[in-house]
């Protein structure tokens, strides 16, 4: 059952979107009975809160668990446990983690996805016109057709492109505008949050830049929230309030965009952002910390800290049970006893 609790609108509310203790995990099924054998523990127990107006960006290496809790906030990915609580237009917050689609209808004009390949998530028998208003006629269906058409050109001069190419074909496009036709589709029907899969992985180094500063300016004009996942830590530095570092599942370090980048806590954290480069020549962040082994399985995740099979600073007591994020300085959480 969902839980309400009455809140205040938007512009005043402490907090747009609140997890608490997020589990996804897959079934492996198998033999002739396809008896379940084991499970994929995709998200193990995630917990954050975001602010209106803010974005977090998430990075870890990839099967880390990124999409999926993007997946899951929009409800693409079933919950195994814990609660999504998110306001509907009335104001009120709900847990929306497991609703039925019936029920999560409601919810899908406040919160929309912008997925990471622009040459799969738009439908090639569509015209751009049909793909944009097709939100609209799920929420909006009291508009005319002529509202529609006005809407879906008005969208399209907000994302950089003509109201005139709203006949044209996604494949007429590039890679660059198609991911502006998804952003046209995202924001058709007014949402507050969206959640930005790896949006301008697929696209150019050059046309990246103009994605990242087309999602900062609707940012500032419409109030929007993004979840920005991606694996480019310059790309998440330069967009992001906040950064979320995952690894195997669960969150293991949370700041604010300067001190995760610049003063990393923990170590995955640190060895994570070694390796980004920068983009002066003569500029180095010190010392390159290469991690040993692997990253496991989650289908055999270690006992306790997931990390600690690869840690330079692991102690015998780190398998002992999952450490819990904890405040190390001001608003910087990292999920080790011994940083």
């Amino acid at each position: 059952m969902s839980q309400k609790t009455a809140v205040t609108p938007d512009t005043d509310r402490k907090h747009i979107l609140e997890v608490s203790d997020l589990k996804v995990h897959f079934p492996i099924h198998g033999g002739l009975l396809l008896k379940q054998t084991g499970e994929v523990k995709a998200v193990d127990g995630v917990s954050f809160s975001m602010k209106p107006g803010e974005t977090l960006g998430m990075v870890g290496e990839s099967g880390c668990g990124k999409t999926t809790i993007g997946k899951a906030l929009i409800n693409l990915a079933p919950v195994t446990a814990g609660s999504i609580m998110f306001p509907g237009k009335d104001g009120t917050m709900t847990n929306i983690a497991g609703l039925n689609r019936s029920a999560m209808r409601p919810f899908r004009s406040r919160i929309q996805m912008v997925f990471q390949d622009p040459y799969s998530s738009l439908n090639p028998r569509m015209s751009v016109e049909a793909i944009v208003s097709e939100p609209l006629d799920i929420h909006l269906p009291e508009l005319g057709r002529k509202e529609k058409r006005e809407k879906v050109g008005w969208l399209l001069e907000k994302v950089g492109l003509r109201a005139a190419y709203a006949s044209r074909y996604p494949h007429e496009f590039s890679g660059g505008q198609r991911q502006r036709i998804g952003l046209a589709r995202a924001l058709a029907t007014n949402p507050a949050f969206i959640i930005a899969d790896e949006p301008v992985s697929a696209l150019d180094v050059s046309i990246q830049a103009q994605i990242i500063n087309l999602l900062q300016a609707l940012q500032d004009e419409f109030n929007l929230t993004y979840l920005f996942i991606a694996h480019d830590l310059s790309v998440v530095e330069h967009i992001s309030d906040r950064i979320a570092v995952m690894y195997l599942g669960n969150m293991v370090e949370l700041g604010t965009s300067g001190d995760v980048n610049r003063r990393p806590l923990h170590p995955y954290s640190r060895a994570l952002m070694s390796a980004a480069p920068l983009p002066d020549p003569h500029k180095t962040r010190g010392e390159r910390i290469i991690l040993k082994g692997d990253v496991p399985s989650p289908l055999a995740k270690p006992s306790g800290c997931g990390f600690r099979t690869r840690c330079p600073i692991a102690r015998p007591e780190c398998a002992d049970r999952v450490p819990e994020l904890q405040e190390k300085a001001p608003g910087h959480f990292a999920a080790c006893p011994y940083v």
